[in-house]
């Protein structure tokens, strides 16, 4: 007797269900799904426990007749494909045919629906039929799922904490809710409502629903079109910015998926105006010939695979980052009148001599002061400016393998790896931006901001960890923070985490909290910041790392505490910099890793120009 053989079917059903039900938030897709694909236009989700003891969805769709009710629980029967070439046409949701199966293989199940002539009653539990009878006529669909694993308590084990696993659902039915503005949404749990959308269609509503007014009146509509593919929706402005891409929502026809390139490329879109290592809030929505997507990959279909994917990321490039460039426009700054023939003085900086150079330059910055010991008094908090360009892109290829447009030796080199400061003699200013200085080795481009940011880090880093941790400093007024719903939930889950760092967060309200007091080694006027930031980590990584919130902390200090491009100096204000860097612990580079300095060698130049010729 041969040892292969055939499963029966409950046996198959709950294997195929390890695939498709994995957590209470599964069971909610699949169902809402159901709900969207039948033409609803307003679904109701109830919730017990998180939905680990009763999930409960209502809609006002299609609905169905006995026949079809009956069918529907079996493995592969689905009303969505007909034959192999729909395959690649999918425009619904669920296409497979397994989920109602695999569901109530795993569960109890009540339904009720009705196509408006008949109406069905129908119990099944662990997969079985218990009882069939005639139900009421109102049209649409109300189905209950009891006791989710009460007969795979295995599963059970590998559940997180109700809060963990409510805030999965919430997360899900933010995404239909932005995926579909047309249709209205609402999510209770034990009674409480979480969620609650109008259905207008206008797709601003939701987003003040989901993430609140203040931050949907900074959300910036984007929309645009190549040959195949047609994009839409909003993206946040540069000062809007979250610890990780979770809130970039992509969706393709609809389809709620994960796509890595995709968020790369959002990503990518806002490279110059977002700092270091955070994340817009995007919405993006894809529509493109169905043929064009396999959602067939994972029972999920959360992930897909895309044909003129290249295509693509040009268009959700370039469409995004048009629409931030345009959103933010850098103010018009107005010089000194001094100033206004700077231009084409400063191209005959290496004819001029210094001192007459120097005359022409603006009047000197009153609130600039240098000095170490005096910067925390007479430091001027400029204000944030859109960021340029960056001057400087790290080199595919080691920096000496790459030639000029002469094939001559590299002529620009980083001194990193130079231990010593050289001897400089400042000649003047680039564009209010770059000092220009001398040695006896040729010259050098100095980044002021980057500069001035080293030096400052040094003396902020000192000053942040100097404090003992547990020094406290009360507030006359609270801080308020105000989080969408699901990241509430994360939050109140973390909140012991957040004491050990020394934040007592108070609930003050279903969204918002308050702090009444902080750590002394706060910087001051960066309270707010830096708690945020605390609370970021706290949500991204379920901890919180002193050592680098310190550190981040001083960074963001000497960045926003640092002269921008296009401030104008005077030579004195430039030596005085010089100096000060001169005397920095590591004044090659910025606390962001960019060079503060590119030498410039003189015998480089002058093989440039032909002088030598060896």
């Amino acid at each position: 007797m041969g040892k292969i053989r055939l499963m029966d079917e409950p046996l198959s059903n709950k294997i195929a269900a390890g695939e498709v039900v994995e957590r209470p938030t599964s069971v909610v897709k699949e169902l809402v799904e159901n709900a969207i694909d039948a033409g609803s236009t307003a679904i109701e989700v109830l919730l017990q426990e998180a939905g680990l003891t009763s999930i409960q969805i209502i809609d006002n769709g299609a609905g169905m007749d006995e026949e079809d009710a009956l069918l529907s629980f079996s493995r592969h029967a689905t009303s969505k494909i007909e034959n192999e070439h729909d395959l690649f046409r999918i425009r619904t949701l669920g296409f497979r045919g397994e989920a109602l199966a695999s569901i109530a293989s795993v569960s109890k199940v009540v339904l009720h629906t009705s196509d408006g002539t008949t109406g069905t009653h129908l119990e099944i539990e662990g997969g079985r039929l218990i009882e069939q009878r005639a139900g009421a006529l109102r049209q649409g669909t109300d189905i209950r799922i009891g006791q989710l694993f009460f007969n795979t308590p295995a599963r059970l084990k590998y559940m997180k904490t109700l809060q963990t696993e409510l805030g999965h659902t919430i997360d899900l039915m933010n995404r239909f809710a932005l995926s579909y503005p047309g249709i209205s949404f609402r999510l209770v749990h034990d009674g409480k409502q979480l969620l609650q959308t109008a259905g207008s269609g206008e797709i601003q509503r939701v987003l003040a629903d989901i993430y609140g007014v203040a931050i949907a009146k900074k959300m910036i509509a984007f929309e645009g079109e190549s040959p195949d593919y047609q994009i839409e929706g909003f993206a946040s402005l540069p000062e809007i910015t979250r610890a990780n891409k979770n809130y970039i929502s992509l969706f393709v026809n609809g389809r709620w998926v994960k796509h890595y390139a995709i968020a790369n490329t959002v990503h990518k879109a806002y490279h110059t105006f977002l700092p270091l290592e955070r994340q817009p809030i995007v919405v993006l929505n894809i529509k493109g010939d169905p043929y064009l997507t396999d959602v067939n990959v994972h029972p999920s279909k959360q992930q897909i695979r895309l044909s003129k994917e290249k295509e693509l990321l040009e268009l959700v490039h370039d469409t995004i980052r048009r629409a931030i460039q345009t959103a933010v426009r850098a103010p018009v700054i107005e010089k000194p009148k001094p100033a206004k023939q700077a231009p084409s003085r400063q191209l005959d900086l290496w004819k001029r001599p210094v001192e007459e150079t120097v005359r022409h330059q603006p009047e000197p910055l009153s609130s600039m002061d240098w000095k170490q010991d005096k910067l925390k008094e007479r430091v001027e908090d400029f204000k944030l400016e859109p960021r340029l360009e960056p001057v400087y892109e790290p080199a595919q290829e080691p920096v000496e393998n790459v030639k000029g447009p002469f094939d001559e030796p590299e002529s620009r080199q980083a001194i990193d790896d130079s231990p010593q400061f050289p001897e400089l003699e400042v000649v003047g200013q680039i564009h209010g931006t770059y000092i220009v200085a001398q040695s006896s080795d040729g010259f050098y481009l100095i980044d002021q901001h980057a500069a001035q940011e080293r030096i400052k880090y040094e003396f902020f880093r000192e000053k942040v960890g100097e404090t003992d941790s547990n020094e406290r400093q009360s507030l006359l007024l609270p801080l308020t923070f105000h989080y969408s719903r699901d990241e509430a939930l994360h939050l109140k889950d973390q909140l012991n985490a957040l004491e050990e760092s020394g934040v007592f967060l108070e609930e003050f309200g279903d969204t918002t909290f308050i702090v009444r007091e902080y750590p002394t080694w706060f910087p001051k006027g960066f309270e707010q910041e830096v708690i945020e930031d605390l609370i970021e980590q706290v949500l991204a990584e379920r901890r919180v790392d002193i050592k680098k919130l310190r550190e981040d902390a001083a960074i963001m200090m000497s960045c926003k505490r640092s002269i921008k491009a296009n401030h104008f100096l005077q030579k004195h204000d430039m030596e005085r910099l010089l100096a000060d860097l001169k005397n920095a612990e590591q004044p090659f580079t910025c606390p962001h890793g960019r060079p503060v300095i590119i030498h410039f060698k003189t015998y480089d130049i002058e093989k440039m120009f032909k002088r030598v010729m060896n």
